[in-house]
């Protein structure tokens, strides 16, 4: 029962997902306009759209269930923001590739994309909010234990809600928080025209 609530939230959140269409004018290299059918404007010439930055949130998601669910649903979140956050990783490196095929330095810029993507998203989307949401809940947990008389299966949904609720909420603070962090200690060694986007 628990696995099919989870699967049932996961889905209907990668259907909102997909649903979401616009049609924006963006503008790219030069100005040069270019039209994005589904999703919204990022880079220079490219749209993006949210079905796949939703899988950053997959551990999140996880920690919010960690009540309801077996552990290995809860690891199985993490795998799949780690996946998520490698292939942006590897994806930001092949742009700097491409970006920077002419150039001499063109090894070490590619280094650096991989590199500080993938820490930041490791941090920003992965550690940081994995931790946050299993505090809360945690937390949450004991809380309603020690305050209500409720049983524990509206205990635990309840946690659950408070986890998921919690999410929009801790998204830009960490994001700042992680910027902060990067630009205070890794980013002064390749300086900051390569950061993270």
């Amino acid at each position: 029962m628990p696995q099919k609530m989870l699967g049932s939230v996961v889905g209907l959140l990668c259907t909102g997902a997909c649903l979401v269409e616009g049609k924006e004018f963006c503008f790219g290299v030069n100005n040069e306009q270019y039209r994005c059918e589904m999703g919204y404007c990022c880079g220079e010439t490219e749209c993006c759209t949210y079905y796949y930055e939703l899988w950053c949130y997959a551990n999140e998601v996880g920690e919010a269930f960690r009540a309801l669910v077996p552990v290995s649903a809860v690891w199985a979140s993490y795998a799949v923001a780690t996946a998520y956050v490698s292939a942006d990783a590897l994806d930001k490196g092949r742009k700097a590739a491409a970006a920077h095929a002419e150039d001499h330095g063109k090894a070490a810029r590619v280094a650096v994309a991989v590199v500080d993507t993938f820490v930041w998203q490791a941090l920003a989307s992965v550690a940081i909010p994995g931790f946050t949401i299993n505090r809360v809940c945690a937390a949450s947990l004991f809380l309603l234990g020690k305050t209500t008389r409720w049983p524990l299966p509206v205990r635990k949904w309840t946690t659950t809600a408070i986890g998921l609720s919690t999410i929009p909420f801790i998204i830009t603070p960490i994001d700042r928080s992680v910027d902060f962090l990067l630009d205070s200690s890794l980013r002064k060694l390749y300086g900051e025209g390569e950061k993270h986007e």
